[in-house]
């Protein structure tokens, strides 16, 4: 159960890779850090501390094209996907550069059988615990049969993460059958018939965060709208409380009352408390995070990683997509 880490991916790498590899070792993670290796042992240095590397002498910058990944096969996120093909590690962990590890996903491991396109899977914090959203944008224009396809991992992925009976929603801009656009249209009566009472029908922008639904299923530049518009809301709506807090003598003596609770929701909307989001449809368990990542996201990703290859994702992604009534 070793995990690969693209150490020198993400804006502040290899500084925030290698201290949340240590953060999440400390806690039972084997990690493998795959990067150049002479910065990496350094960064050790640091701390005083070891961890195995694979070196990898090249690394995909944030700026360059996602393409760039098929001509150079030394990159540090090539070279933790080789090391997933040749099961010599469980699952790759990367904060860098998001189209290039997908790219070097779909390269090096190929497709699952039955995944026409691979799909990012976003969770949200609600009001029942958490909903599971795909695509988040990896796929920004989406054929019916794709979401079909989402709709199967995206209960997998529930299943591997602890959820009982998870049911699929369908977003759309009204609860009735006949909303919405071309899309959601053809893709309705698709669900109905591939999940049968597993397909709760449509739900709404904000069923994402009452948990109408654990799953839910869209195109990935409507998901990554979604997805964008959440964190920013959450940033904006700390500030503004912030803000109030800050206000008076009062105020500042509530905060300080309440600093626990206000705590507590803080790390619940955190994108750093879940760490990477899963490109699910690969044939390897791979994991991708934000470049901006501190080293708690990448110690909660690597955490997750661990977790769900315990919980057999793989297994039960394939299990899902060939339970399919098509």
């Amino acid at each position: 159960m070793r995990i690969a880490l693209d150490a020198m991916g993400g804006d502040r790498a290899p500084q925030v890779t290698v201290l949340g590899a240590l953060l999440a070792a400390r806690e039972g993670v084997e990690v493998v850090l795959v990067g150049e290796e002479s910065a990496l042992k350094a960064e050790l240095a640091r701390h005083g501390a070891d961890l195995p590397i694979v070196h990898a002498p090249d690394h995909i910058p944030m700026e360059a094209h996602a393409t760039e990944v098929r001509r150079r096969p030394q990159s540090s996120v090539a070279v933790a996907m080789g090391l997933l093909k040749a099961q010599e590690v469980a699952a790759v962990v990367s904060m860098g550069h998001t189209g290039a590890t997908m790219a070097a996903a779909l390269f090096t491991l190929g497709r699952v059988r039955g995944v026409e396109r691979p799909a990012l899977l976003v969770e949200f914090p609600s009001q029942k615990g958490r909903t599971f959203l795909l695509d988040g944008g990896a796929n920004a224009d989406c054929r019916p049969s794709f979401l079909v396809q989402f709709a199967a991992m995206g209960l997998a992925y529930a299943e591997a993460s602890g959820v009982a009976g998870p049911r699929v929603g369908l977003l759309s801009i009204g609860e009735e059958e006949g909303k919405g656009n071309a899309l959601v249209l053809e893709t309705y009566p698709l669900l109905r018939q591939a999940l049968r009472e597993r397909f709760f029908g449509n739900v709404e922008g904000r069923d994402i965060f009452l948990g109408t639904t654990e799953v839910v299923v869209t195109d990935g530049f409507t998901g990554n709208v979604a997805l964008k518009l959440s964190e920013g809301e959450a940033k904006v709506l700390f500030s503004w409380i912030k803000e109030a807090l800050a206000s008076s003598p009062l105020a500042r003596l509530g905060a300080l009352l309440a600093r626990g609770a206000l705590r507590r929701v803080k790390d619940r909307v955190d994108p750093a408390q879940y760490g990477a989001m899963p490109l699910l449809g690969v044939e390897g368990a791979v994991f991708i995070g934000h470049g901006s990542a501190d080293e708690v996201a990448v110690k909660h990703a690597l955490l997750r990683a661990k977790a769900l290859v315990e919980a057999g994702l793989m297994e039960r992604v394939r299990g899902s997509l060939a339970s399919l009534h098509v």
